[in-house]
Parts: C-alpha cells; sequence; structure tokens
C-alpha cells in the first residue's frame, strides 16, 4: 500500500468514527431503566459501512472511536464506554471479516453482491444481537455494581433496543454501501481503501 493509499484509508476511516459519532449522538432515542440507559440509534450503521469500504479492523475502529467518544461525553452513558468500544470493535471485526474473507465482495456484482452485503452485515449485527445483552448483564452486574435484577432489566431492554439498532443497521448500511459502491469503483477509490482479498 502506497502512502496516499495509507492516508486516504486513515482520514476516511476518521471520516467514518465521526459519522458514527454524530449518529449514535444525535440520532438517539434514549430510554431510562433501573439499572441504566439504553437507546435506539444509527451509529452501528456507520461502523459496517467502514467495514464493508475499508475492512473489519479499520471499520471496528471507526464505530469504537465514534461511538465510545460519544459515550465519554455522555453522563447517562460514560460508564459503559468501555463496554461500547469492545463491542462496536467486534461489530467491525466480523462484519469486515465475512465480507472481506468469505465473500470476497470487491470481486462481486449484482445480485451476489446483494446477498453478500447483507450477509456480512448481519452477521455483524447478529454477534452485536448477542453479545450486547449477555455482556452488558455481566458489565452492569459485575463491573458496575448493580444489583442483578437491575441488570437483568437492562439487558431486556438491551436486547429490544440491540435488534431494533440492528435490523436498521443492516437495512440502511446496505442500501449505502449499495449505492456509493459503484462511483467509488468507477473512480478507484474503492481500490485504494478496500483490503487485499
Amino acid at each position: 500500500m502506497n502512502q496516499h493509499s495509507s492516508v486516504l484509508k486513515l482520514c476516511t476511516t476518521a471520516l467514518f468514527a465521526a459519522l458514527a459519532y454524530i449518529a449514535f449522538t444525535f440520532l438517539k432515542i434514549s430510554i431510562p431503566t433501573p439499572a441504566g440507559y439504553t437507546a435506539f440509534h444509527l451509529g452501528n450503521t456507520f461502523c459496517i459501512l467502514a467495514a464493508l469500504l475499508l475492512g473489519g479492523v479499520p471499520g471496528g475502529i471507526a464505530g469504537a472511536i465514534g461511538m465510545g467518544i460519544g459515550d465519554i461525553l455522555d453522563p447517562f452513558y460514560i460508564t459503559v464506554a468501555p463496554k461500547t468500544i469492545i463491542l462496536k470493535l467486534g461489530i467491525g471485526i466480523i462484519t469486515g471479516l465475512v465480507a472481506h474473507k468469505c465473500f470476497h465482495i470487491n470481486q462481486l456484482e449484482g445480485k451476489k453482491l446483494t446477498k453478500a452485503v447483507i450477509l456480512s452485515t448481519s452477521a455483524g449485527m447478529v454477534f452485536n444481537c448477542i453479545a450486547e445483552p449477555l455482556f452488558g448483564y455481566f458489565y452492569t452486574a459485575y463491573i458496575l455494581g448493580a444489583q442483578q435484577k437491575a441488570a437483568a432489566a437492562l439487558a431486556a431492554w438491551n436486547a429490544v433496543t440491540t435488534l431494533t439498532n440492528a435490523i436498521l443497521a443492516v437495512i440502511i448500511s446496505t442500501l449505502l454501501y449499495l449505492a456509493i459502491r459503484p462511483r467509488l469503483k468507477n473512480n478507484g477509490t474503492l481500490q485504494k481503501l478496500s483490503p487485499k482479498e
């Protein structure tokens, strides 16, 4: 990878971190529970989109930074920032791994591409739908010291919001990727951004 491509990838990762932060912070509906807050948000969309374009690790880093900063700057969510950073990194890595190592999406077109993108984004979100409530329960109960009933109530609410967020993220990130990919491919940017498959 030449220096120009490295700088482009770094700048694009930073752009997606900013987009994840904006979507996570300003396109959010917070829900109070006995053990803390959960939320409907669109931040995962840009974590996934970054993983599709840049690869799993840069996509995960973009999501972790953007949504991690969102948690750190919000007094209601600051205590769960470490959990957010770990989970968003996982979403990106899994999405990118499935997209680029299993399906090789840069080599696909048409219906095969659409199917691969949907399955890749779904893989990242299935991970999040399982990990968010489970990891969230243990994090809230054992690290933050909340009562187990309160932690269980928060985990139940997290399961609902996480599933809703996942469905929205799969739909929106898939549509965005399929819309911008042809332009990026035609001008050579896709090749510079994407990991080697």
